[in-house]
């Protein structure tokens, strides 16, 4: 098991022409001093790229009439296929903003004639991290249609962009057992097949580590379970609590939003994230807008539906997951005489992750095994059984929403699962064995092994000793702001501040302010874009003048993605002179080791493995390279 970073890419890069049309614009050539050959040129580049700066334009202005139209209609699931509602948990006895959808129809095809009664049903679960539900269906070559096209039943959970007042963590877990329980009753004998995205994962987790358990398999897909863990200088988001003093900043914004917290916050961290890619993705639609504007707008639709959480839910996942680490400790409690314990998971867990992924890496998503299980005999006699499956690039997103891993690793992960289910306890890698390189190939010309691998494997770095520290900071900071700055902030707001502050965040002023409601000159943009586009004149691939452009484009990703790896880098360095062993802060330099989970046994030592050490150096190596 090795670990890698790659550029991010779910963005295609604008294709550089082919050698022979790129030696035109070289000085040497006598094209170039042709007057008349560089004039027809220019005049070519320069009405193309007026053309396509008005349909640049107009398409910003179709994606916020878009997000305005989602938002008037109440931001239904983005799903591309027809569904019923089963259950509505906002009329449970402790009701939350959560529902339980069935796929009825994909196209005009009714699928209780085409599904295969004796699998086992699939309940995809889409995260809850400040966008709405919709990402693992909002296309047809997607978790669900792999799911439908293998003959499974499938079942959505959804979420309304409002929380219950009040709803809590545990709120929401109760109503998801509730549903998976109710597929469950639906097909006596086939235990359900969840599907965890991101945040929905984790929360899978929890479910699979109460008291009650779970006895499906559950897949987890880019889900962060250790959140201490990560690369420094490349996964910079497990630090940001060390600058923000904890969680007191997040209880500020949840009082501010009169009880509810706007997840545009959480969508702006994952921007700033990686700026480059924000300007790769605008880039791309530029130079290609003609093939490329329905695309974006179908992604953006989703991307810019901000949906809420409720103060007690997001300060619970945020004290206890994110600064807290306490769901690999054990120490993470879900109700009254409740911990969440993962070494009670006894249904198979089966792990995707990405090399490429620079939000939930490797390091997170694995980084809990040998936390929670001291060595292999360890996990073998908790009788578990692990399979984790790594892709060589993808990003975040491409994990849930890129159609090739979807028609490959997932359809491969659906046909596995009997095999999975019947593998001895332990841990294993799969691996695909796909010669034709066709995602699409037929299940015979592929080979999907398991290969036993040891718990010392993927044991990381980890620098607990920081991260303890910063708890313990947050844990100060908080009690301060909750008993003297809080019911100030509550008694000032309401409902007509938080919904100003709403509209002037900057995730939605930057979109919506460009829609025609906003700015009426707008609607000259969109008639003088439907023109060009009857009559377009692109200029040729090899016109010299696009050859420049896309060498521009590409030189201004790299300046913004050096100036990012120059912030990442210096923050890591403040972060380990602020709270590492020679922290600022002496009353925190001394750490208390966490008590023992309930029930756990020797937690494993967070030293790196020799050579897990060195094989890194050498993919991180092979990537800067590429």
């Amino acid at each position: 098991m090795t670990i890698q970073t790659s550029p991010r890419s779910d963005v295609v890069p604008y294709p550089m022409p082919p050698t022979a049309a790129g030696d035109a614009g070289r000085p040497d050539n006598p094209a170039v001093s042709d007057p008349g050959t560089v004039f027809r040129d220019l005049f070519a580049y320069a009405a193309d790229a007026g053309e396509r700066s008005v349909l640049f334009w107009d398409t910003l202005r179709q994606r916020a009439d878009n997000m305005l139209a989602h938002e008037r209609a109440g931001k239904p699931p983005l799903l591309d296929f027809d569904h019923e509602v089963l259950a509505d948990a906002r009329r449970f006895e402790r009701p939350v903003n959560y529902l339980l959808l069935r796929v009825t129809h994909a196209g005009d095809d009714c699928l209780d004639d085409c599904l295969d009664p004796s699998k086992p049903p699939v309940v995809i679960l889409d995260p809850r991290a400040g966008h709405g539900p919709g990402i693992g269906g909002f296309k047809r070559e997607s978790e669900v249609g792999v799911a439908l096209h293998q003959g499974h039943p499938v079942y959505f959970v959804a979420f309304t962009p409002e929380p219950m007042p009040g709803q809590t963590l545990a709120d929401v877990l109760h109503a998801l057992r509730r549903f998976v329980e109710e597929v469950a009753k639906r097909h006596p004998g086939s235990a359900p097949i969840l599907y965890g995205n991101c945040q929905a994962g984790w929360a899978v987790t929890l479910l699979a580590a109460d008291c009650a358990g779970l006895t499906g398999p559950t897949i987890l897909n880019g889900t962060p379970l250790s959140y201490w863990a990560g690369e420094p200088g490349v996964n910079p988001m497990r630090i940001a609590a060390g600058f923000e003093g904890g969680t007191w900043l997040t209880h500020l914004l949840a009082d501010l939003g009169d009880g509810r917290f706007d997840g545009a916050w959480l969508v702006q961290n994952f921007e700033g994230l990686k700026p480059e890619s924000v300007w790769e993705k605008h880039a791309n639609l530029y130079v290609a807008v003609d093939t490329e504007r329905q695309r974006f707008l179908d992604f953006e639709r989703w991307w810019n539906g901000f949906f809420f959480l409720s103060r007690e839910e997001i300060l619970a996942i945020v004290e206890n997951l994110f600064v807290g680490d306490r769901l690999e400790q054990g120490r993470l409690r879900i109700c009254d005489g409740c911990h969440a314990d993962l070494r009670r998971i006894r249904n198979p867990v089966v792990i995707f992750a990405s090399y490429g992924d620079n939000i939930t890496p490797p390091h997170q998503a694995l980084g809990w095994i040998p936390a929670v299980y001291a060595d292999t005999p360890d996990l073998k006699a908790a009788g578990q059984r692990i399979v984790y499956l790594v892709n060589s690039h993808v990003g975040h997103l491409g994990i849930f929403v890129s159609a090739k891993v979807a028609r490959l690793e997932h359809r491969a992960i659906l046909q596995s699962l009997p095999r999975i289910e019947a593998l001895p306890p332990g841990l294993y890698e799969m691996r695909i064995d796909n010669p034709t390189g066709d995602p699409d190939c037929s299940a015979d010309a592929f080979e999907v092994r398991f290969e036993e691998r040891q718990v010392s494997d993927i044991r990381f770095a980890r620098a607990d000793d920081a991260f303890q520290r910063v708890r313990q900071l947050s844990e100060v900071n908080e009690k301060f702001y909750r008993t003297f700055a809080s019911p100030w902030v509550r008694a000032f707001t309401t409902p007509w501040s938080a919904a100003a502050l709403e509209w002037l965040h900057p995730m939605r002023a930057s979109r919506y302010l460009l829609s025609e409601g906003f700015l009426p000159w707008m609607r000259g943009i969109h008639l003088l874009a439907d023109g060009i586009a009857a009559h377009r004149h692109p200029a040729a691939p090899d016109n010299p003048f696009r050859v420049r452009e896309a060498g521009f484009i590409a030189d201004a990703a790299e300046a913004i993605a050096s100036a990012r790896r120059l912030r990442d880098s210096a923050f890591e360095r403040i972060f380990d002179t602020t709270y590492g062993r020679s922290a600022l802060f002496p009353s925190l330099n001394t750490v208390h080791p966490s008590p023992a989970p309930p029930e756990a046994g020797t937690v494993a030592s967070a030293s790196p493995a020799p050579e897990m050490t060195e094989a890194f150096s050498e993919e991180r190596a092979a990537s800067a390279a590429q």
